[in-house]
């Protein structure tokens, strides 16, 4: 059964800016997921480089790389496009895992689905 959770305002997403992190379930372990803004949309993904299962940002919260236009893994130079998640250069095998979000009166939500869920405190 699919939820919509409150992860953010919409402002907290700026174009190209730092990501909102937070955490999910999937395959029944924790990981980091992160939101960032691209070309006025919100979009979310694992923060798991498709390479090496390894988080992505270089600095916290930071995965574009200079020029704002791409998703890069600081460690392995793979190269993602922000608005698909797709492989675009650099040692990826696949693309990111996407999340479902949502924009509704100023709330980014994330949807939940049969292999994400949230993580229980």
């Amino acid at each position: 059964m699919e939820a919509m959770i409150p992860l953010c305002n919409s402002n907290d997403l700026v174009e190209s800016g730092d990501g909102v992190p937070f955490d999910v379930v999937y395959a029944g372990q924790t990981c980091r997921a992160f939101a960032i803004r691209y070309e006025g949309r919100a979009h979310a993904y694992l923060n798991r480089c498709t390479h090496v299962a390894m988080e992505m940002d270089y600095q916290p919260n930071r995965f574009y790389d200079d020029s704002g236009r791409w998703l890069l893994c600081a460690t392995h130079g793979a190269v993602y496009a922000p608005d698909t998640g797709q492989c675009r250069g650099g040692p990826c095998r696949s693309g990111l895992i996407r999340i479902e979000l949502s924009e509704m009166d100023g709330v980014v939500h994330w949807h939940t689905a049969y292999n994400l869920h949230p993580v229980e405190f």
